[in-house]
Parts: C-alpha cells; structure tokens; sequence
C-alpha cells in the first residue's frame, strides 16, 4: 500500500464516530455512546440485532430496525428510541430496567440536537489526506489546540509562572523534582530562551534515558508481578536496551521492529527478546501485548468474538496476531526466542459456528502473505528451510513473525498514532484518544486533526521521539496552570496526575537534600503505589497507611548529625525555617497563613527542633501538592 493511502486510515478512525453535528456528536461521544454501551448493546449491537436494530453507532442508530426508523433527527418526542424510555411506555426499553430521569433526557438532548446525519462509515482507507504544514510541533500545537478551545467556547486557565513550568518539566523530563541549585538557575537564565535551553539539556541526561524507560517498561509489559522479575529484565538486558533507545533518540519504529522480531544482531539490542521471554511461550497472552503497540488498542475482547464495540477489530485480527508468534519457542538458558520453519497453522470458530484460518492480518487490511499446506499434507521439517542449518539458534528462511514485525513497523500509521497519542497522554494527563490504549473507533479523538498531524510528522521525522517530546513540552497547552472548571478533552488547563512511584522517590531524596538515587527506597515507593498513568487514580487505605508511617520514609527524614534536617533545625528563627522546608518540599515560599501555621507548629516543640522540622516535611512529601504534578 501507498504510505500516503495508507496513513490516512487514522482519520477514518478519527472520523467514525462523528455522525453528526458538533454539539450531536460531542453529546453521543460523552454521554449517549456510554450510555448505550451499559443498557443497549447487548440485545441491539454487534453481536445481536434484535429487532433488527443496533445502537452501538449514529449511523446504526439513524438506520432504524425491522419496523423503520427509530430517530426523528431535531424531534425526540416524536422518536420511538426516546419515547420508548418512558416508564409507560409500551414496550418499554430497556425491558428490566428503568432509566433515570437524567439519562433519559441525555438521549433527548442528543436527539434534539441532530440535524441531518451523514452515515458513519466502517472505518476504511479513505482518499489521501494532505495535513497542514508548520515548522514545528509545538506551533502546530499551539495552532489545532487553540482553534478547538474558540471553536468550543472555553475558558482557557492562565499559564504557569517559571517556577512551576520548572518543576514539571523536570518531574516529565527527568523523573524528579529540580534541586535548589538548578531551580535557580533556571530562573536567572535569559528569558527568551530559558524554557528550550532546559528542556534540550534535559532531553540528552541520563535522568531523560532512565526516565523514559521506567514509562514504556510499564507501558510495555506491566509492573513485574513478580519479586525477581524486575531483577531478570535488568539482568537479561532489557532495561538497557530501553534506555539506549531513548538515550540514542533511536526511531520508535525501528525499536519495535527489535522487540517483535527477538532477533538483535547488535550487542545493544540483546535485550530486545525479553519482550517475548517474558511472557513464556504465551502466544495469546504476546497477542494482546503487542496489540496496544502496533495498533494502539487492546484486542482482548475479540477472542471468542469480533470486538463487541469497536466495528474494526474482528476476531480475525485476534487470532491472526495470536498466529504470527505461535511458532516462537523460549530457548532455555537465556533470553533467545527461537522460531521453527513450520507449523503454527491454527483455525478458530467464529460466530457463525464455522472453522475459520487464521490469517496474519493488520487492523490497517495488510496482510502477511504465507502458502497454507493442504487439509491432507503433512508438514515436515527440513534444514533447507532454514537460514544456517547448523546455527544454535535457526532462522527460518520465511520468518512469520518477522514478516509481522515488519509489516507492523513499516508504512503503518497506527503505530506512529499509537505512540504520539501514549506519549501525549503521559505529558499531557490524558490521550487525545481516551484511554490511550484503547484507539479504537469507540473512542473519538477530542482533538482529531491535532493527532493526524502529530502522526504523519512523526513518520516523516523518522519516528523522531525527541522531536515530538520536546514539541509538547513546550507548548501552550502544556504550560497552562490548573483549572477545576476545565473539560480535561480540552486540554485548557493543567490535568491533576498522580506521580510515579520512581518521581517520588528520586523527588523525596532531593527534597531531603540527597542524591535522587535510592533503589530501596524506589522498591518501597512501588510496592505502596504501583500505578502508572491509571485511567482513573484513587487513593487506597494501603497507600495512606504507607505515607503516614513508612519505615522507608522515616529512615530518610532521620534527622542524624551533619543531615540537611538538623541544617534547617539549627537556623536561629521557625519563620526561616518554614521557609526553608517549602523550598526544599514544594520549591516554592509559603503563603501567609501557611507560614503562621507552620510556625506554630515548630513553635511548639521548641526542645525537638530537627524532629518537628523533620515532621512538617514529612507533611509536606505526603501531601497532594507534592504527590501530584504540579
């Protein structure tokens, strides 16, 4: 396929779920579309049409059933879909259960808010689409971002002042807070170059490298599940391998292409298999990992069945994906994944009760192409199907899974869409997509034509990683200061997100005026808060308990002799050092009725100074101000 052709099946995604009007799709997209999803779809959607009517899309939905249309578009109280939500309705939907009034009146509002309705289209491969030129990210940023907040109308929050965009450029860049020395020196620099002079130092530090891999080791293959298995990926290479990626600035796709191949040739690259190690001869269990890389969303769903929601994904692509590493064995004793020259050839049942080939097919319709011996032929092994017959580790000739690895690398969009809408998400609080590894036509993209540019530049940049971080960083969006009133799909004020456990460990040490590294501390910080960019955060009873009492904590606050603590104790006045502990928690000065407070607090044990500067800051490291990004 044409790179250009092919690229721009991401705006057909981007584009199926917008079946109407702005405010009508805004409303199906938030409201109706979950909604549905809960009480509708399981008798009317993918599945199962009864009454020959699904709910599962606009277009669907303006189709009607068996007995004609359902919808008046701009009518509800002439549209049987609405009417039929009455609590006397008969018949009555959804049949055993009752809506509430206030989701009754969100398919209303939709409803009246419709005009006409073009179809939505199964996403294909659309006509070429040629994205506005810019000559950077960050402008064009600043220009898509700033069109939707005027087209919706929004308030958008005041930026950040330097100390602030400081801090969190610092915490995104380097996983932990700026110490004192280089805050200051931030704010002496020349104001016109400040902010890119930083964020170009901070994107070629180590921090940056080692940062970037803790996200996409996560992102990648989970929290390790168990004790040792954060020891063997450091072990086994995979850790550095990550790391040389983003130390190197090396193109994602190419990255990729290591990982899903588990064929490194470099000496950097032997870490590159433990993707597929890992996971132990797990072909299923590899599908659904590789899924949200290559595409962009997980696929679980469409084991027994296409995808339930999202029209795109057949179970076809399930079982496919499945078959493109089911001929991939662990070799014992190390981190090779070998690969036999025959077999793997599997067969599902579809919904039809038939027996179906699986086929190496992508969601984007490229499909791997492999000659399937015959019902009655016998496959047989021979060293003529190999690369070096006489290798430890034999290479097929024809190589299934590095056939996907490259169609999946190379002129795939979805990969390039997968990864800006995952690193966007990261700095940003949240995907353009949402949630960021679930691209799929069920979840439109608040900012459509933003994601289609950021895509196509970062194929064209060669998958250029910095490139695309240093963009967002330095944009306006991304600078803005918090807002409780802003729609976060709007991105017009700073997203509250909870820090890593790595940010607040290496954060914890700094403001204890400690070197950032501490890998038993970084254990602990963990073990106690293990989330990574959660879809939704809630503090837990566990975590509370942790940071109100952690023995880890409370080893590095211990206010010994020559400490930065007993320091802060020693100075002559509690306004001083109050002071001192804001800077050193939140790199800030108090407020003043923070500053009254917290005077009275150390006022008041005047025989245990360093242990009551020890408690203020232990109040300070815990509180949401520090634990959040700021």
């Amino acid at each position: 396929m044409h790179r250009k052709t092919v690229l721009t099946f991401v705006l057909s995604l981007a584009a199926a779920r917008i079946a109407c009007g702005g405010d009508g799709a805004m409303l199906w997209t938030g409201k109706v579309q979950p909604l549905f999803d809960v009480y509708c779809v399981k008798c009317h959607g993918l599945i199962e049409q009864k009454g020959g009517l699904s709910l599962d899309a606009p277009d669907a939905v303006m189709k009607g059933g068996d007995e004609g249309a359902v919808v008046v578009p701009g009518q509800p109280e002439e549209s049987r879909l609405y009417k039929n939500l009455a609590p006397e309705a008969d018949p009555h939907m959804p049949p055993k259960r009752q809506l509430t009034d206030a989701q009754r009146e969100v398919v209303r509002e939709w409803i009246a808010a419709l005009g006409t309705v073009p179809a939505t289209p199964v996403p294909t491969l659309p006509t070429p689409h040629s994205p506005r030129r810019f000559d950077s990210v960050t402008q064009a940023i600043d220009a898509f971002i700033t069109e939707g907040w005027e087209r919706r109308g929004v308030t958008v929050a005041s930026a950040t002042e330097e100390r602030t965009w400081c801090r969190r450029v610092y915490l995104d860049l380097a996983g932990r807070i700026p110490t004192r020395a280089e805050l200051e020196e931030f704010l002496r620099s020349p104001a016109d170059s400040k902010r890119s002079a930083l964020v170009d130092r901070l994107l070629v530090s180590d921090d940056y490298a080692v940062r970037m891999r803790e996200l996409w080791d996560v992102f990648l293959m989970g929290r390790p599940k168990r004790e040792n298995h954060e020891d063997r990926r450091k072990q086994n290479g995979w850790w550095a391998f990550l790391e040389h990626t983003f130390r190197a600035n090396r193109p994602w796709n190419d990255t990729v292409r290591e990982i899903l191949a588990a064929r490194p040739e470099n000496p950097k690259d032997k870490g590159a298999s433990w993707f597929l190690y890992e996971r132990r001869n797990e072909h299923q269990a590899i599908a659904e990992a590789v899924a949200p890389v290559v595409y962009g969303t997980k696929i679980d769903c469409a084991q027994c069945h296409d995808h339930p929601l999202a029209r795109e994904v057949k179970q076809a692509h399930y079982w496919g994906l499945v078959a493109a590493f089911n001929r991939s064995k662990n070799v014992e004793g190390g981190s090779a994944v070998a690969e036999s020259a025959v077999g793997g050839f599997i067969n599902f049942t579809n919904l039809k009760k038939e027996s179906q080939a699986a086929v190496v097919t992508l969601l984007t319709g490229r499909t791997v192409e492999e000659v399937r011996p015959a019902s009655n032929q016998k496959e047989q092994d021979s060293d003529d199907k190999y690369v070096e017959p006489a290798a430890k580790i034999r290479v097929p000739k024809f190589s299934r899974r590095e056939a996907f690895a490259d169609a999946a690398t190379q002129d795939n969009p979805l990969l390039s869409r997968a990864f800006v809408n995952r690193l966007w998400a990261t700095l940003m609080g949240r995907g353009i997509v949402h949630p960021a590894d679930e691209m799929n036509a069920r979840n439109a993209p608040s900012q459509p034509e933003l994601l289609a540019w950021l895509t196509e530049d970062f194929a064209a940049h060669q998958h250029d990683i910095r490139r695309v971080v240093r963009g967002i960083v330095l944009s306006r969006p991304y600078a803005l200061s918090r807002a409780a009133d802003a729609a976060p799909e709007t991105f017009s004020g700073s997203i509250e997100r909870p820090l890593s456990a790595e940010q607040i460990a290496r954060s914890w040490r700094i403001a204890a005026g400690l070197p950032p590294v501490d890998d038993t501390l970084r254990r602990a910080v963990i073990t106690a808060i293990p989330a990574v960019l959660p879809k939704e955060y809630n503090a837990t009873f566990q975590q509370a308990q942790f940071l109100a009492g952690s023995p880890a904590l409370a080893d590095l606050l211990n206010p010994t002799p020559g400490s930065y603590l007993t320091h802060v104790a020693a100075l002559p006045d509690a306004a001083i050092r109050v002071q001192e502990v804001f800077l050193a928690g939140y790199g800030r000065l108090p407020d003043a009725e923070e500053s009254v407070q917290a005077s009275a607090f150390l006022s008041e044990r005047p025989d245990q100074a360093a242990e009551a500067v020890r408690d203020l800051l232990w109040a300070l490291l815990t509180s949401a101000e520090f634990l959040t990004m700021p």
